[in-house]
């Protein structure tokens, strides 16, 4: 799967969560051992006890060292279908190199031009969640959604004991520059129930170590998409954040 999410943190921005400190977080969380129901070699018969036994709210990040209970990085859910796509990642972060000591003007387009050239075109909609009732319902709706191929791959964040920090869910699309496959996606994680926002971020600016309050003042996430719950019929209103225009 793609790579992990600064977004597990909670709470104001910049101070000692610095994008340095949520890279270095995110890569513990990938290299930790994950829980994943793989649909694509596991019988569905087993999906309901799986999603049971590892409810987000009762799986604890740091494990149980007392127990020889492992930490848990993430918990995954690969579709019958899923594919991974991780394109030319090594030849991304070159250029990337290249280009911080050309000097050259960094915006969006010129992350997404390096996307392009390299094929790392994957991205994700991302929800933050409290842990207890709220975490273990949505991604009950959405590990069923990915079980039933409407998406090839979806990860949640275990909890953190003793924390109000949210969990994050991420709903995984195979290309960030494909805007109609996006908003698809973004429809039907609002078909499985899901009402909170989401935002949309492209994996390019994980691989890059972009994330919040970065030096290029450049916003990780480029959707984001708000329930409209006086509109009928219900939808996402959904605004491009580099453009600062309303897409739906």
């Amino acid at each position: 799967a793609a790579p992990g999410e600064e977004s597990l943190y909670n709470g104001p921005s910049g101070g000692a969560f610095s994008a340095e400190h949520l890279a270095a977080e995110s890569m513990a969380a990938d290299m930790d051992p994950w829980v994943v129901f793989d649909a694509r070699k596991t019988p569905r018969a087993e999906f309901e006890e799986w999603l049971q036994t590892y409810q987000p709210s009762r799986v604890s990040r740091f494990g149980d060292p007392e127990r020889h209970i492992e930490p848990v990085g993430w918990i995954a859910i690969y579709g019958p279908n899923y594919c991974p796509e991780s394109g030319d990642v090594v030849g991304l972060q070159e250029a990337w190199e290249r280009l911080q000591i050309s000097g050259r003007h960094v915006t969006f387009d010129t992350i997404r031009e390096l996307a392009l050239n390299h094929c790392v075109l994957t991205g994700k909609w991302l929800m933050h969640l409290d842990t207890g009732f709220k975490v273990d319902h949505a991604w009950s709706g959405i590990a069923r959604s990915v079980l039933e191929g409407h998406f090839g791959v979806a990860k949640v964040s275990p909890c953190y004991p003793n924390s109000d920090r949210k969990h994050v869910i991420c709903i995984y699309t195979d290309d960030f520059t494909d805007e109609e496959k996006v908003m698809d996606a973004d429809a039907a994680i609002r078909g499985t129930g899901v009402k909170c926002l989401l935002s949309y971020k492209p994996d390019v600016y994980t691989y890059l170590g972009i994330y919040r309050d970065n030096r290029w003042h450049l916003c990780p996430t480029i959707y984001e998409s708000k329930f409209d719950l006086e509109c009928i019929p219900r939808r996402s209103r959904i605004i491009n954040k580099v453009s600062n225009t309303e897409v739906t």
